[in-house]
């Protein structure tokens, strides 16, 4: 697939480099340098280069949004029509300082999301996992228990699709329903939060669901 990346920071320069040593075409974009994205696309090999928004978004198959939620629509400014697009987003809506959820329990930042750019297709996917475990589980991908990674949107494609790309990148997809259950992984994030940050056990920590049968 083509994949355009909004937002190369932590989350979007590691998702994006995996996604191109997975076999995808990556445009990287939207950072403080041209040089940055230079350096980036360098490290994720020949099938990444740099651009700008609206070259990351054209003819894009899929467009990661991965930006502080301040930035959200300046950046999709700049990207431009997103009609059709499979848009998935890890971007938290969290206030200027990082200290609560400015869209919590009756919506979500991925349904404001889909307000905002309505002709595309949002899925809500990698904002639960801090960025710090994503290279490791990529290396670890050939394992027999993968860690588990939740997703949700409306559009049946645009989930096929987001979970191919959850799988690119070796976690087990994990489709929790709509758009809205987003109200829910958002304040999970939160709580994966502080387990990485603010315990002794360190920030690359991810989680595995399991289903276990009940014996009569």
């Amino acid at each position: 697939m083509r994949i355009g990346i909004l937002g190369s920071g932590l989350m979007g320069g590691k998702l994006g480099t995996l996604f191109a040593r997975a076999g995808h075409d990556v445009v990287f974009s939207y950072a403080r340098s041209r040089s940055k994205l230079d350096a980036l696309a360098e490290r994720a090999g020949a099938s990444a280069r740099a651009g700008t928004p609206r070259e990351a978004a054209e003819d894009a198959d899929v467009v990661l949004l991965a930006v502080p939620w301040s930035r959200v629509d300046d950046v999709l400014r700049e990207a431009g029509d997103l009609g059709g697009r499979v848009l998935v987003t890890c971007s938290l809506p969290m206030n200027d300082d990082d200290s609560a959820l400015v869209i919590a329990h009756t919506s979500s930042g991925a349904e404001a999301l889909a307000r905002k750019a309505p002709a595309a297709r949002v899925v809500s996917a990698f904002g639960t996992v801090p960025s710090e475990v994503l290279f490791a589980v990529y290396e670890a991908r050939d394992g027999d228990a993968r860690p588990s990674l939740a997703y949700c949107g409306d559009d049946a494609d645009a989930k096929a699709t987001a979970a191919r790309l959850i799988g690119d990148v070796g976690f087990a997809p994990v489709d929790a329903g709509p758009l809205a259950v987003a109200r829910y992984l958002e304040p999970f994030t939160l709580l994966i939060a502080k387990l990485a940050y603010e315990t002794d056990g360190g920030p690359a920590l991810a989680y595995r669901f399991e289903r276990y049968e009940e014996r009569t």
